[in-house]
């Protein structure tokens, strides 16, 4: 009579998505989900679901267990704990915890790394590091 299985949604879209909330909310991306597109947010993002896009937030984006990220990430604070593909950019604390998987370069301007976590990539950390790298890309986009 109660079905105890969750519905999982999958929504397709290239066009980017955005919030401009107050930044007082959490957007949540719940696991059996996956976006395929860009998202910007000015509010805190947690993922468990799946994005295949670049993500940018004004504020912290924490990428949850069963979360997995293929593309960018850019904002304040991030907290990986599952799988991301692609460059990370944070401004203050990229946390690599438990047993996720990072696999792109990084630029933070400070880096805690847990024992269990994975890393492949290059590491570039200091309190303006983050704003060189978006100035290099744009360099080279020219």
């Amino acid at each position: 009579m109660f079905n105890t299985k969750k519905p999982t949604t999958t929504v397709m879209s290239t066009e980017k998505t955005t919030s401009n909330g107050g930044g007082n909310g959490t957007t949540l991306i719940s696991s059996g989900t996956t976006i395929k597109g860009d998202i910007s947010s000015n509010s805190d993002l947690r993922i468990d679901g799946t994005i295949i896009g670049n993500i940018n937030s004004n504020a912290k984006i924490v990428i949850g267990n069963s979360g997995v990220v293929e593309g960018d990430i850019h904002g304040n604070n991030a907290d990986i704990v599952g799988k991301t593909s692609g460059t990370i950019k944070v401004k203050e604390l990229l946390q690599l915890r438990g047993e996720c998987v990072v696999n792109g370069n990084i630029y933070a301007g400070k880096l805690q790394v847990e024992p269990t976590a994975t890393f492949n990539g290059q590491c570039h950390m200091g309190a303006n590091v983050v704003d060189m790298a978006s100035n290099e890309t744009a360099s080279l986009a020219k």
